[in-house]
Parts: C-alpha cells; structure tokens; sequence
C-alpha cells in the first residue's frame, strides 16, 4: 500500500484555503444554491508518479460535449453528504470502488452563479489503485489517469481564451482541460506548493470540439463560461 505523498497530506489539512482568492471570490450561498460534489482523486501511476483521475464527457451530448471534468455530479437525498455523492457518482462514471478510496478532505464549496450550483471538491487518494474506465458510453468518453507532473510542465500550460473569457488551460495526451477543472487544478497546484513559472502570455483559443452548440460562432457571452464543466 502506498501512502499519500507529503505535499497532498499537507493540502488536505490546510487550514487556508477558503482564503485563496478564488475560492474567496466564489463563496457557496447559505442556501439557494444546488449542492454538488466533485472528487479529485490522486493515487501512484504504474510508472511510480502520481496521477489524479480525469474525465472526458462524451461529444454526442448535447450540453457540454467533450468537456474534461473530474468524476462528481448533484447530491441526492441519499448521499452522505458532499463525500457519499463525490464517491457515488464516481462509481457510476468510472467503476471506482468508494471503499478503495482514502478521503483526506472536502474543501470549502465553490458556488458557480450561473448555473446556481455549489460545488464541493473532495481530496481523495487511492492507495491501490483498480482498473478503471468508461461505464456509461452515452454520458462519458474517455477516463484518464493523468500525471501531476505532466500537468505542472509548462509547456503543457498556456490561458484559455473564449470572447472576454480568460483563464488556466491545460492539455496533456489530448485532454483540452479548461473551465472549472482546470480553475480547480491551478489553485489545488498552487496550494500545493507545486506550480512552476509558466508562460501566461501564451493564449489558446478554446477549440471547436470542447464547446457546447450554443458556442460554436459565438465569440461573447454575458457570463464567463467557468461552468462548462460543471457536473
């Protein structure tokens, strides 16, 4: 069994992090807003370094197709919470055995006003890794398991442009990660203590196979699209 690496076990239990500035600019409301969850799940890849799951939906769908996301969706009545839901729904997505899975922290949750829902990350690490892959055809398209370290290369970094949108983008193994994940990924990186300099000068338009119908043309939009990938 492999334990979780020292910087992860240091981010689970920082006690900081509603402070970092986008997490202070998107506060969840005290009520109104629906509940999600999501699971950042990091474990030892069959080449010793760690990787965190990630998602591709699939590109049939008719809201946000190809959108790269991590395993999560809405709270049902059911869930134990933000956790039971992030462990269920990634059950559903990728066959992920929840008791597998060590929880080292729900983080505050992040409210995305446009789409009116409050999202909770969960940290989670998976000691022993189990093969995983898509369950669902028609809702996912791809499941990967992407290196940390390949995440931090700069040359994998660039900002992701789309009308007056501006934020992080990442792209590894053909994985076009924008939006709330790669939001996501930048600040828990960040956190972490991990970010190396990279170039955020270097822009990239917002290709053509990850936006939703409505997008396709369109180069302006009132909100700012940090909901793309929402689950």
């Amino acid at each position: 069994m492999t334990s979780a690496p020292v910087w992860l076990r240091r981010l689970a239990t920082r006690a900081d992090v509603a402070a970092h500035p986008w997490f202070a600019e998107h506060p969840a409301p005290p009520e109104g807003a629906r509940s999600s969850a999501v699971l950042v799940l990091f474990g030892p890849g069959p080449d010793g370094r760690t990787d965190v799951v990630l998602t591709e939906r699939a590109h049939t769908l008719r809201s946000h197709p190809g959108q790269v996301s991590f395993p999560g969706g809405r709270m049902d009545p059911g869930d134990d919470g933000p956790v039971g839901a992030a462990l269920r729904e990634a059950q559903e997505e990728v066959g992920l055995e929840p008791a597998g899975v060590e929880v080292l922290a729900a983080l505050p949750a992040l409210h995305l006003a446009p789409s009116g829902n409050a999202v909770t990350p969960v940290l989670g690490w998976w000691p022993r890794p189990v093969p995983v892959g898509v369950v669902d055809t028609a809702e996912v398209a791809r499941v990967d398991r992407v290196a940390v370290e390949d995440l931090l290369d700069p040359r994998h970094r660039f900002t992701t442009v789309f009308g007056p949108y501006r934020g992080p983008g990442f792209e590894v193994d053909g994985l076009f990660v924008w939006g709330f994940t790669a939001m996501l990924l930048d600040t828990l990186l960040d956190l972490a203590g991990l970010t190396r300099p990279w170039d955020h000068a270097h822009e990239r338009a917002l290709p053509d196979r990850v936006r939703s119908p409505w997008m396709r043309g369109a180069e302006e939009r009132p909100d700012p699209p940090e909901t793309e990938d929402t689950p």
